[in-house]
């Protein structure tokens, strides 16, 4: 059994280096876009949820006054469930099963209100819309709060 020469050994440890710098990137790239996966079935189980609660309000299945704009006062509301108008005054419906946690910064969202305008959205007395309170950018170069 021949054994192997130094100049072979720096040449597999060279090939080696290469192959983990080369690996290196692509597994970042492939964790970015896990979380971005994350991040649009979270504000689309979200934001499908506020439509839902909207739609229930427009059809009157739900108290809505008449200075609302029909959307939950809370993302807590869509948990925490909404009695319906019927007779029997314990019936609820409930919206989502769980807030999702932003996977990008493992916090809350940052909440829009329905008078706020999109370009510069702002907390109120219902929420409308949420996004992603980080700062960073997306693959496909749009900023994670404009999702």
């Amino acid at each position: 059994m021949k054994g192997f020469t130094l100049i072979e050994l720096l040449m597999v440890v060279a090939i080696v280096a290469l192959l983990a710098s080369i690996a290196a990137p692509l597994a970042e790239l492939g964790y970015q876009r896990g979380k971005e996966s994350e991040l649009r079935h979270a504000l689309r189980e979200i934001r499908s949820a506020l439509d839902a609660y909207k739609q229930a309000s427009d059809e009157g299945r739900i108290e809505k006054k008449a200075d609302e704009s029909g959307y939950p006062p809370s993302l807590a509301t869509l948990v925490d469930g909404v009695p319906l108008k019927t007779e029997a005054k314990d019936e609820k419906i409930y919206f989502l099963r769980r807030i999702p946690k932003d996977p990008l910064t493992g916090e809350g969202w940052g909440l829009r209100s329905y008078k706020s305008p999109a370009n510069d959205p702002q907390d109120g007395k219902d929420v409308f819309d949420v996004y992603s309170k980080s700062d960073e950018t997306g693959l496909n170069r749009i900023p994670y709060r404009e999702w």
